[in-house]
């Protein structure tokens, strides 16, 4: 499995642990809310659905099914929902826990972050620390390639590569005030019990 099919895989479970959803508001909700996957389309969502559905972590149900007084349009199909089964469930707290190297990289960290308010705070803790120590050990690269290349670089490609050290440097701040925060003892709101 690919490291995007991955976090595809776990940002449709997190999505369907909040509720139901049928494929078009489940593409929108991880456009909308999640933000990293703003270029993939349909055919990368339905196939990443059967697998969860063969996978049993997920189940198929029409529209009908679940909405017994909506009819469909004559000639049209049933919108299919998908649910989240008590092993999808149990599979997405199993990557829930994962703090690993994984967790600290570009695109799974903003999908992790995003679920952050369901995860226990060692693993937050541990998450953001991985975070931040990779984007300082990424800084120190790209002072040290800056250093050894400034001459050679007309001003654009050194404003560029100013640029990319100031986004990193911010995210490092913003890990800073995170993790004190965390330290500090966040209050953490319960998460609300889901009938399944």
């Amino acid at each position: 499995m690919s490291k995007r099919s991955g976090i595809l895989e776990f940002a449709v479970l997190g999505l369907l642990r909040e509720s139901p959803m049928h494929g078009y508001e489940l593409r929108k909700r991880l456009n909308t809310s999640l933000g990293v996957f703003r270029a993939f389309s349909y055919g990368t969502l339905y196939p990443c659905l059967k697998t969860l559905v063969t996978q049993g972590w997920l189940i198929e149900e029409s529209a009908l099914d679940s909405e017994p007084l909506t009819a469909p349009l004559a000639g049209r199909r049933a919108k299919i929902v998908y649910r989240l089964t008590a092993a999808g469930k149990e599979h997405f707290e199993e990557l829930l826990a994962n703090s690993g190297p994984d967790a600290w990289e570009d695109e799974h960290f903003a999908a992790r972050f995003a679920f952050f308010g369901q995860t226990s705070k060692d693993v937050r803790m541990r998450v953001l620390e991985g975070r931040r120590s990779r984007l300082e050990e990424r800084l120190e690269r790209m002072r040290g390639s800056l250093a050894r290349t400034r001459e050679r670089l007309d001003d654009y490609t050194l404003e560029l590569q100013r640029h990319g050290m100031e986004s990193v440097e911010r995210e490092v701040r913003w890990l800073n005030e995170l993790i004190e925060t965390e330290r500090a003892g966040r209050v953490e709101r319960p998460t609300p019990e889901r009938d399944d």
